[in-house]
C-alpha cells in the first residue's frame, strides 16, 4: 500500500484490492479514514455489486429514497444516483430534478438531516464531464481547532435543525410537497460533534441547517454564515478533480463538501454513492 497526502488532510491510496472484502482490509481502511477524512482510491475495478459489498464492511447502508421517480435507475437500492442520467442513458432535463441536484453545489454534510446520521460516503465515478463537476471538501476538525476560544465557548452545546428542504430552497427548488417533507422530515444535530472513533471535536455544519435552536432567526442565520465561511477557507479545503474509476470515501462526521457546477444539459455524468449509517457502538475502535 502506498499513501500520498493530498492538500492538508486528504490522501490518495494505491495498492489495496477493494474487490475482496476482509477484516484486514476493513481495519486498514478504518485507520486511513480516521487519519485523512477524505481518501481517494484510483482505478478500483468495482462494479455496482462490489461497490456495495465493499461499503457493507463499515456499517449498515442507507437505501436511496425515490423522490422524483417511481423506480431506481440503478439496480441496487443501496446506490444513490448522483448523476444526471435517465434510465435509458439520456441526459435528464426535468427542471424539478435539476433544481434538486443543484442543492449539492452548496456546502453540506450527507444525511445530516436524518436522526441517524451518515458516517462514510463512498462515491464512484462511472462517467465524468470533460470540464467542471469537481468536488470540494473542507476539514471540520482543523476548522474547529482554529476557531477562537470565545467562539468555541459560544457554540458549545448548541443544536441545529437540519432539513434537506432548506438547502434545496436556497438553491432555487420550489417549496417541498407534503409527500417530500413526510419522506425526509429533518433532524436536530449538535454544532460541535465528538467523533465516535477518534474522540476529536469537529464542527458539524451544512447548508441543510434551517436554524440554531434557541437563537433569534437573525442571530442564527448570521452565526451559520460565519461558521461556514470560516470553515471553508482555502487552508481547510481539498478540491478533487474526478477521473473515471475514482472511488472517494469521506467521513461525514469530520468533513463538509460541495459539488462544483458543470454543463448538466450538455455532458453526461454518472456518479454512484453508497452511504454508511453512523452506528458508533458497532464500529470497532
Amino acid at each position: 500500500m502506498d499513501v500520498k497526502p493530498l492538500a492538508a488532510f486528504g490522501a490518495e491510496i494505491t495498492g489495496l484490492d477493494l474487490t475482496r472484502p476482509s477484516p484486514a482490509l476493513a481495519e486498514t481502511c478504518f485507520r486511513l479514514f480516521d487519519t485523512y477524512g477524505v481518501c481517494v482510491f484510483r482505478d478500483t475495478g468495482l462494479d455496482d455489486a462490489a461497490h456495495v459489498a465493499f461499503s457493507y464492511q463499515f456499517g449498515q447502508l442507507e437505501h436511496a429514497p425515490l423522490i422524483h421517480t417511481r423506480a431506481h435507475r440503478l439496480s441496487l437500492p443501496e446506490l444513490f444516483d448522483a448523476g444526471n442520467l435517465n434510465a435509458d442513458g439520456t441526459i435528464r432535463s426535468d427542471e424539478r430534478s435539476r433544481l434538486f441536484s443543484k442543492g449539492n453545489q452548496l456546502w453540506h454534510t450527507d444525511s445530516s438531516f436524518r436522526p441517524e446520521r451518515s458516517s462514510y460516503s463512498m462515491l464512484l465515478a462511472h462517467i465524468t464531464p470533460p470540464e467542471g463537476g469537481d468536488t470540494e471538501f473542507a476539514d471540520m476538525r482543523a476548522a474547529y481547532r482554529a476557531l477562537p476560544d470565545d467562539m468555541k465557548a459560544r457554540i458549545e452545546g448548541l443544536e441545529a435543525e437540519h432539513t434537506i428542504w432548506h438547502s434545496r430552497k436556497l438553491a432555487g427548488y420550489p417549496d417541498a410537497s407534503e409527500r417530500e417533507t413526510t419522506m425526509i422530515p429533518g433532524a436536530r444535530q449538535p454544532l460541535v460533534l465528538v467523533h465516535p472513533r477518534t474522540g476529536e471535536k469537529a464542527l458539524y455544519l451544512a447548508r441543510h441547517i434551517a436554524r440554531i435552536i434557541g437563537l433569534p432567526k437573525d442571530e442564527s442565520d448570521a452565526l451559520i454564515d460565519e461558521l461556514i465561511a470560516f470553515a471553508t477557507q482555502p487552508q481547510f479545503v481539498y478540491v478533487h478533480q474526478w477521473r473515471v474509476g475514482d472511488l472517494l470515501v469521506w467521513d461525514n462526521l469530520c468533513t463538509m463538501h460541495r459539488a462544483t457546477p458543470f454543463n448538466d444539459l450538455g455532458y453526461p455524468r454518472d456518479m454512484r454513492r453508497t452511504t454508511v449509517r453512523d452506528r458508533p457502538l458497532e464500529i470497532p475502535a
